[in-house]
């Protein structure tokens, strides 16, 4: 079946940065689209980024524009979230997913 690992959040200082990665199994992984949500206390789950094929087409989030970069390694079904310049209201747990389906998520915490 579907399923998606969530793996390298953490905590970090404002101004810092971290790399989530997110194992996909279970379909055609380089056909699909592919997201990167977070869902913060006490607010709505958002769409950060999201990258399409067959050309990886990205968008992202106005929040997050300039600061986060989405990719995908087709060879080994990994989805990735390069996170820099990362303020205390990225704060939540970042879930990766498509079809329908996503993982337990990653805590990131940006806190000094």
């Amino acid at each position: 079946q579907v399923q998606f690992v969530e793996s390298g959040g953490g905590l970090v200082q404002p101004g810092g940065s971290l790399k989530l990665a997110c194992k996909a199994s279970g379909f055609i992984f380089s056909r699909s689209t592919l997201d990167w949500y977070r869902q913060a206390p006490g607010k709505e789950r958002e769409l950060v980024a999201r990258i399409l094929p067959p050309g990886d087409t990205t968008h992202y989030a106005d929040s997050v524009k300039g600061r986060f970069t989405i990719s995908r390694d087709n060879a080994n079904n990994m989805l990735y979230l390069q996170m820099a310049s990362l303020q205390p209201e990225d704060t939540g747990v970042y879930l990766c997913g498509g079809l329908s389906t996503w993982g337990h998520g990653t805590q990131v915490t940006v806190s000094s």
